[in-house]
This record gives C-alpha cells, structure tokens and sequence, in this order.
C-alpha cells in the first residue's frame, strides 16, 4: 500500500487532524472585542447620569443659598434698619461683605468635602446637598421666616412695596377690629350666594375673595335697592356697556335682571374686572374706581385732573370721598380666606395669630387676582 496515498488522504478513524486556517482578525484571537464595545456603549449613559447627578446638587446647593441669603437679609433688614450711618448703614453694608466672604469659604468647604464624599459613593454629594433644601423647605414653613421674608420684599421693593405694607398693616388692623360675633353672621348669610359668586370669579378670572369682599361691603350679603341708586348683591349703579355685554356673554342671556343675585354677581364681577384693567392691575386703585364709578368723571379722570399716580397720591384728593373703601374691601376678603383655609375666623390679637394671618396673606395683594 502507497504510504503516501494514506497521508494524503486520511481515512475515517485516523488520529490526524486538519490543519485549521489562521484567522487575519486580532478581535477573534485575543477575545478582547466585546468587553470594549460594551465598554463604550456605556460611556454616554454613564455620562448622563453624572451630568444629571451634578445638576441636582447644583441646584439643592443654589435654591439652599437662595432661602439662606433671604432670611439673612430680610433679619439684618429688620435689626439694622434707620438712617444712622455707624447704627444702621454700616454695620448692615458689613453685614453683606461678611455674608459674601462666608459663602465663598462654603463653596470652597463643598468642593473639597464633595472629593472625599465621592470615594464612599458618587451619591453622597447629592444626598447631603437635598438634606441641606429639604432642612431650609421645613424652616420656611414657620412662622418667624415669614418676617424675614416681609423685611427682604421691603428692602428689595423700596418705596412702592414700603406703600404696600403700610396698606397691609391698615388691612389687619381693620380686621382686627370688626366684631366677630358680626362678622360670623355675615359670613352665615353669604353662603346662600357663594355658588352664584364663584361661578362669576371663575368666569371673569378674578379672585373669588375679592368678590366676597366687595358684596360684604357694598351690601352685608343683604340684597337691597339704596337711595343712591345701587342695586342688588353688589349695589349695582351705571356700569359702561361693555360691562353688560360681557355679563350677558358669561351668563349667555340676552337681558339681565339685576334682582336675579347671579345676574347682579356676574356684572359686579364684569365691572370689577374692566376697572382693573383701566387701572393697569392696581387692585386699590380698581377698588377705589369700582366705588365711585363713573361719578364726576370717574377714578382715571380725577387722577390725571390732580396728577395723581398711585393709590398713595390719590388719598389727599379725595376729600369727602370714601378712601378707605379698599381697606374694607381687603378686610373683608381675608376673613373669607381665613375662614375658608382655617375653617373660622382667627382672633388677630391672640397668642401668634398675626403671624399666622400674615403667612396666609391678604387676597390679590402679593399674588394674582
């Protein structure tokens, strides 16, 4: 037999094997390729979550810093306030530079501690700096950063908002002076119209409050026709057309019945709303203008007549005209908020009630109407 031929051409059964053919592809000899291509696919999603990380700090540590500073100045606001350069000016200019300093020291304190708190976990900064807001938020709720923050929307509001708070304060105290076994059955009857009252807030976009407000004074929720010619829930008198029309639009009837307490409460909210927009969102001065209606040219004409341009300058003009109708008003709205978030009317006088009352705040005064 040709040896040869059986080297050749092995039969079944022999021990030798084919030679195999070497691969020109590294990946296939070394096994390396699919760890690097997970590798890689991992990297963006690995940078997203450390961008998103980072972002979260970033914005605990800002809104942190944001309520710090608010409180320290709305407290050095209220400590040094005056016009003495070494007892107030100075030692509240001092005050900022000090506040600066130490709010570069933490930056430089975080930066650091956020090194040695990455080596434990990548989660740690974020957990320290979210404990730092959820600490502030708890703070926030109480009643003394409620004063800290009066004095800061002072400090930054300057004239206009120092106006504001005068009328504020002249809101609580005319608040605390109604007599609240009255006041109590004032809010009994209304609850008769606060369906008919809501619905018209709602349609006009107004505080339902304010609303409330406005019937308790021009009518103690007492429908009546006055000698003066005020009619119904909210004394209605001459109201401008377009005042109607849109009562009418809202109400989708074409003829309104003044003795019908949800026609009288839909022109009383249309007639609120078109003087708030003719005095450009001044809620004083649209109270002021709602009460003396078109009467000797109405609010706008007396205002330019005087030069007047806010609800300050326009007092002394006024004369025998009611000025303090907002007071009333505002007064009025709040004991409906106060009644409506406390469930009963708070003694202002009484143990933290003034803080209290202020933290709830005066309808449309701070927020929109």
């Amino acid at each position: 037999m040709d040896k040869s031929a059986n080297l050749s051409n092995p039969e079944p059964g022999n021990n030798t094997k084919p030679k195999r053919k070497r691969s020109h592809n590294p990946s296939v000899r070394t096994g390396k390729s699919k760890p690097l291509k997970r590798l890689k696919r991992n990297q963006p999603s690995r940078l997203k979550q450390k961008l998103l990380l980072t972002s979260i700090e970033i914005l605990g540590l800002g809104a942190t810093a944001i309520l710090v500073i608010i409180m320290l100045l709305g407290y050095s606001a209220n400590r040094f306030s005056g016009t003495s350069f070494f007892g107030s000016l100075l030692p509240f200019a001092a005050g900022v530079l000090i506040l600066i300093v130490v709010a570069s020291a933490f930056l430089i304190g975080w930066w650091k501690l956020r090194k040695k708190l990455q080596l434990h976990s990548e989660f740690l900064p974020l957990i320290l700096s979210l404990s730092f807001v959820f600490l502030i938020a708890w703070f926030v709720t109480h009643d003394q950063f409620t004063l800290a923050y009066g004095n800061f929307r002072t400090l930054v509001g300057g004239k206009e908002e120092a106006g504001r708070m005068t009328i504020a304060h002249q809101v609580y105290a005319a608040y605390r002076k109604h007599n609240s076994a009255q006041l109590q059955k004032m809010l009994d009857r209304s609850q008769e119209y606060q369906h008919a009252i809501r619905d018209a807030a709602k349609a006009f976009d107004v505080n339902a409050h304010l609303l409330q407000g406005i019937a308790a004074t021009e009518s103690s929720f007492i429908p009546r026709d006055s000698s003066d010619g005020g009619r119904g829930l909210f004394q209605i008198t001459r109201v401008p057309k377009i005042v109607m029309t849109q009562a009418q639009q809202k109400l989708g009837t074409e003829k309104i019945s003044l003795e019908n307490p949800r026609h009288n409460a839909f022109v009383g909210a249309a007639t609120f709303k078109h003087y708030l927009a003719e005095m450009k969102d001044d809620l004083f001065l649209a109270l002021l203008a709602y009460n003396i209606g078109p009467a000797n040219g109405g609010l706008r004409f007396i205002m330019q007549q005087y030069g007047a341009t806010d609800f300050t300058t326009i007092q002394p003009y006024l004369q025998t005209l009611p000025r303090d109708y907002p007071i009333r008003v505002l007064s009025y709205s709040l004991a409906f908020r106060l009644w409506q978030e406390e469930g009963k009317l708070l003694a202002y006088e009484e143990g933290n009630n003034a803080i209290r009352i202020q933290r709830i705040g005066i309808p449309g005064l701070y927020t929109g109407l």
